[in-house]
């Protein structure tokens, strides 16, 4: 029997457009656990639902630069 070869895990690269100043708490906690630092940093993670909806929380201050395959 033929073995399928692993796929690459799609990837997210995001960017991190407007500042953690002054926004609420858990905000700046997701911002943390995505990798962001600072403004126009961006970091590539897996697309994964937690990811997207990590993303989807902070929308206001994240963009998604590009989908990787």
């Amino acid at each position: 029997m033929a073995k399928k070869k692993a796929e690459a895990p799609k990837m997210l690269k995001i960017r991190q457009v407007k500042s953690a100043i002054g926004t609420k708490r858990p905000h700046r906690e997701v911002l943390r656990s995505l990798g962001l630092r600072h403004p126009h940093h961006e970091v590539e993670r897996q697309d994964t639902p937690a990811v997207r909806g990590m993303v989807n929380k902070i929308s206001y201050m994240v963009e998604i630069v590009e989908e990787t395959s």
